[in-house]
């Protein structure tokens, strides 16, 4: 049986609705740093971005979430120029070349306008509209969608000592506050998902209680997000598998979350993910018409 959980609603990016009520999106990172995590950089010029960001689209993403400040754990703050010379030119060439929705990553308000100005129609900001309350007006503003996402501390601090007396409690009383926040600078209801934040201020224990509590973080009644690719809890528990092993990790979490009601997925390798959600709804899907069949049909 299909585990139980709230259905979101569509999630309306400018003239474009995404279908979040009815299945799983996949979202394509693109990191524009020299010190992600994941990549090591590899992405970090424009036209290795962009290339990059094609190939994903040409994969089947749903999205393009295009990020020039590193969050992994430890990562330095990233001052708005850089961060801006880094992103803009990879908006401008994506958006001119896929119709593939582009998110930008970012927790800072001009670098948001700038790059909805440049063509994208989404932000995720991990900050959840902390760090730089304008930016939630600016996506109001911009008609776009918002990504709120729960962080214990800043991506420098988080890892230090992350601490809860009820992980998943604080978590959903937080994203309920954000998204209050949100609509009150003007976003719209039908413009915003939630995200646990897996990894982001949390320890092993958190991320898999976070991970249970899926379908109670969808009775918030907008899509979730779930990112979980290629973390480090995913090596820890594949004892010790390094970044670039931890996709049956990771195809495993995704699994797990579609089954849980999430409505998007933020991933590195799109190709496989996508099939891995498509044979996930299709078991779902299955399973549920098995359920209500007359007993004469079985």
């Amino acid at each position: 049986m299909p585990i139980a959980h709230e259905a979101p609603h569509d999630l309306r990016a400018g003239d474009r609705v995404l279908p979040t009520s009815t299945r799983c999106l996949v979202m394509g990172v693109v990191n524009v740093t020299p010190d992600s995590f994941s990549e090591q950089g590899a992405h970090a010029e424009a036209n290795a971005a962009v290339t990059h960001g094609l190939a994903l689209a040409a994969e089947g993403a749903d999205l393009l979430d295009v990020g020039g400040e590193s969050t992994r754990p430890g990562a330095a703050y990233v001052d708005e120029p850089v961060e801006l010379a880094r992103v803009l030119p990879v908006v401008e060439r994506l958006a001119a070349l896929t119709d593939v929705p582009i998110s930008i990553d970012t927790r800072k308000a001009a670098v948001a306008r700038a790059a909805l100005a440049a063509g994208a129609r989404l932000v995720n900001d991990v900050s959840a509209g902390r760090d730089d309350p304008d930016l939630l007006a600016v996506a109001a503003a911009a008609g776009a969608p918002v990504v709120l996402m729960h962080m214990q501390g800043t991506p420098a601090t988080m890892q230090d000592d992350p601490c809860y007396v009820d992980v998943v409690a604080e978590v959903e009383a937080f994203l309920a506050e954000r998204c209050e926040a949100a609509e009150a600078a003007g976003v719209a209801r039908d413009a915003i998902v939630v995200d646990p934040g897996i990894g982001f201020g949390k320890r092993d224990e958190h991320n898999y209680a976070l991970l249970a509590a899926v379908p109670r973080l969808t009775r918030l009644r907008h899509p979730v997000l779930v990112g979980t690719s290629r973390k480090g809890f995913i090596g820890r528990a594949l004892g010790g598998a390094p970044v670039d092993e931890r996709f049956e990790g990771t195809a495993a979490t995704v699994v797990w979350s579609v089954e849980r009601g999430a409505r998007i997925v933020r991933v590195h390798d799109v190709r496989q993910i996508l099939r891995t959600v498509r044979m996930t709804e299709a078991l779902l899907a299955g399973a549920g018409a098995a359920a209500v069949a007359p007993e004469g049909a079985r």
